[in-house]
């Protein structure tokens, strides 16, 4: 299985490159975030080992689980943020993508303080109609504002989930959307882009993408 893992990787990792490479941007430009969900630690230290530095979870218990079976990585908090346990995930994370109102925003700053430490943050959009969590884009310049005016919190740029359809035009022009709000949200990283739209992420500007099933397989 960890062979396997590692190989899908550099494949990833591979066609990637190629794809960025199509829309005239740099090779190595895109980060991959390998997103661990209910995937064992082997199978994901596999892919650390293939080069992988960044590892996502949607659940705080997942990653206390998971977490300390891994090699040294950069760890992403992409689930749906509660307040009640933003002091848990200030600790253990080192970057929050799903700041979607301002409490999330405030419960994190709180904990930041608490923790003497400074957390990048992503402001999570809302670009898709069945998605239930993120913030509209047109109200996304507010909520920025406010998250740059905490204490602890580093706002880095914008998140996103893709629409759920087969419709690749419908994908693009909802990921250019995020872009565009990025670029009156201000900051550097777009994390647009899972395993079944990575390629329309890439040709809308992205500089992250969230890969779960297309490097593990099917979640358990």
């Amino acid at each position: 299985m960890s062979a396997g893992i590692a190989q899908r990787y550099r494949d990833l990792r591979d066609a990637l490159d190629e794809e960025l490479r199509t829309c005239g941007r740099e090779p190595g430009s895109v980060r991959i975030v390998g997103v661990a969900k209910r995937q064992p630690a082997e199978a994901v230290a596999a892919a650390v080992a293939a080069g992988m530095h960044d590892v996502a979870e949607n659940y705080l218990q997942e990653a206390q689980r998971t977490f300390p079976l891994l090699p040294a990585v950069r760890k992403h908090f992409v689930g749906h943020l509660q307040t009640n346990k933003a002091k848990a995930i200030a600790a253990l994370f080192d970057v929050v993508q799903s700041v979607d109102r301002a409490e999330a925003g405030l419960a994190l700053s709180k904990a930041a303080q608490q923790l003497g430490k400074e957390l990048p943050v992503l402001l999570q959009l809302n670009i898709s109609p069945v998605e239930r969590f993120g913030c509209p884009p047109e109200e996304a310049e507010r909520l920025a504002e406010t998250l740059r005016m905490q204490p602890g919190l580093r706002l880095d740029g914008v998140m996103a989930i893709g629409p759920l359809t087969q419709d690749r035009e419908r994908v693009f022009r909802a990921f250019e959307l995020a872009a565009k709000t990025l670029g009156r949200v201000g900051g550097s990283t777009l994390s647009i882009g899972m395993s079944g739209d990575w390629r329309e992420a890439v040709r809308a500007g992205s500089t992250m993408v969230r890969i779960g099933e297309a490097l593990f397989g099917a979640r358990g």
